[in-house]
């Protein structure tokens, strides 16, 4: 099963995908994407650890998310990525957009029974971006969340912290 957990910036998006990890019987794992390159970013990350049980397993990664998943999956009932905004930026940054995000969506094809949980930021919202590179993120985060909620199981988008089921189970 593929849950795609949609929200705004602070929407409660990671605290919703959390709770929907900790409803999975079995072993979970975290695995989490965002780079702490300056403060504010440490305090974030810092913040989002202070809400996970201090028993569920992370799991830190950057470009290397597919074949994270490949290795972890096995071993898991259920695995949280948060989240492919940090991702696919990072790809972008690095010029492997086109060939990581294939690599992750050919791993996606072949989930086995693994609860694979994505948190992504619904960017498209907010006004048209100013520089190229952010123009470039915006199209590039907004056809990966088209292609992961067609793959998806379950489609949530969180708005002040309240879920809106717009595919799947409830």
């Amino acid at each position: 099963m593929i849950t795609l957990i949609l929200g705004g910036e602070k929407s409660g998006k990671s605290a919703w995908a959390l709770q929907r990890l900790l409803q999975v019987d079995g072993p979970r794992l975290f695995v989490g994407t965002a780079m702490a390159r300056d403060m504010e970013m440490r305090r974030r990350i810092r913040d989002h650890r202070r809400l996970r049980p201090p028993d569920l397993p992370v799991r830190e990664t950057g470009l290397e998310l597919p074949e994270v998943l490949l290795q972890e999956r096995a071993g898991h009932a259920a695995i949280l990525v948060d989240s492919l905004d940090f991702w696919l930026f990072a790809a972008i940054q690095a010029d492997q957009e086109a060939r990581l995000r294939a690599e992750l969506l050919e791993v996606l094809g072949e989930n086995n029974e693994t609860h694979l949980i994505f948190v992504s930021s619904e960017i498209g919202l907010g006004p048209i971006q100013v520089t190229p590179l952010g123009r470039q993120f915006v199209r590039a985060l907004g056809s990966m969340n088209q292609q992961m909620a067609s793959l998806a199981d379950e489609v949530v988008l969180i708005v002040a912290g309240l879920p809106l089921r717009l595919k799947g189970v409830s």
